[in-house]
């Protein structure tokens, strides 16, 4: 297990690495970057500012080459790529994700103040989805080919095929605009710092709910289905017929010996939908609901060429989902110990 959990943790540097490296090379060929940008921003507010005539007559003379190469040097392109990429690297290493170059913070900053939107849409999509999934999908093993069985399969593939965003939408004009129930955006009221522990609990559910159920109802059918189809290979199998040959109840067949053999492949998998539902799915969500979370931030980072926010967050992201995948295959091991990595 040692040697496993050393080689893996080995070979997350040339994927991280080659994650970083890719990335780095996409953004050198992106027109538009924050030199470019900065110039753009300059030439307008030169001709705003002057006014009429003689205005436009000012943003249309540019920038001069002095000052570009001053803008250059502010945002380190003045150096050769490789040594930036480098440098990059090396901060990195030690966890220095850099600053921003237009909201003058830095990348842990701003990820420390989006990541509690992340997360309440998360944990509550993550829990809601699999205490309401599993069971269910216990209830279509035990009922299978029955009439419950066939209109629960119609209703989650019908909330799996319809995309959260259009669900969002609709919900917000039904119940955010026609009914007035929730409110349209927002994660709490502009009044939350002076209500009390009560009220705030009220009032964070009131503004949460909408969004969460955007994001939950499309991830009913996978869990569902798997953990139908787990239960029913686990029932036809020899020890099953064994136990009810032995006289024990249908209950402690199913909860004590089948129940915990069609677990594994939904346990093993927690790990990875935990963290996968912070950060996957969520930025259309975010953008409707006006929530400002992590999703929100990578888009405008991207549209901005943010580019040490974009980095940053792309080694956060990949550095969690790399440290998932290894927590989910040693998941395998704490629940089947039959399984070994040799």
């Amino acid at each position: 297990m040692f040697a496993y959990i050393v080689k893996r943790l080995l070979l997350m540097l040339p994927t991280l690495l080659g994650v970083l490296f890719i990335t780095f090379v996409v953004t050198q060929f992106v027109p538009g970057g924050p030199v470019e940008q900065y110039i753009a921003e300059s030439r307008r507010g030169a001709g705003a500012g002057a006014g009429g005539e003689v205005g436009g007559y000012r943003g249309g003379q540019g920038v001069d080459a002095k000052k570009i190469a001053e803008i250059k040097k502010l945002y380190g392109f003045d150096k050769p790529a490789p040594e930036r990429f480098l440098k990059m690297v090396g901060d990195f290493a030690t966890f220095d994700l850099g600053r921003s170059f237009f909201q003058n913070k830095s990348v842990w900053q701003l990820i420390v103040e989006k990541l509690p939107v992340s997360v309440s849409l998360g944990l509550w999509t993550f829990f809601i989805s699999y205490f309401v999934a599993v069971p269910l999908g216990v209830a279509k093993a035990v009922r299978a080919g029955t009439r419950f069985d066939f209109v629960t399969t119609l209703i989650v593939l019908l909330g799996y095929a319809i995309p959260g965003f259009v669900l969002g939408v609709l919900l917000l004009v039904v119940f955010g605009g026609q009914l007035q129930w929730f409110p349209l955006r927002g994660l709490t009221s502009a009044n939350w710092s002076e209500l009390g522990w009560g009220a705030r609990i009220a009032d964070y559910l009131w503004h949460i709910t909408l969004p969460v159920f955007a994001m939950v109802i499309g991830s009913f059918a996978v869990t569902t289905m798997l953990t139908k189809n787990s239960f029913l290979e686990e029932i036809r199998k020899q020890y099953v017929l064994t136990a009810r040959a032995k006289g024990l109840a249908e209950r402690r067949v199913l909860w004590k010996h089948v129940f915990r053999n069609a677990l594994i492949p939904i346990v093993t998998g927690f790990p990875s939908a935990f963290i996968g539902a912070f950060f996957a799915g969520s930025l259309l969500i975010e953008t409707l609901f006006s929530l400002d979370g992590l999703g929100l931030l990578s888009y405008e980072s991207v549209i901005r060429r943010d580019y040490p926010v974009v980095m940053g967050t792309l080694y956060f992201f990949t550095l969690i989902g790399l440290v998932t995948k290894l927590i989910s295959d040693l998941a395998y091991v704490w629940v089947d110990p039959r399984v070994k990595f040799d």
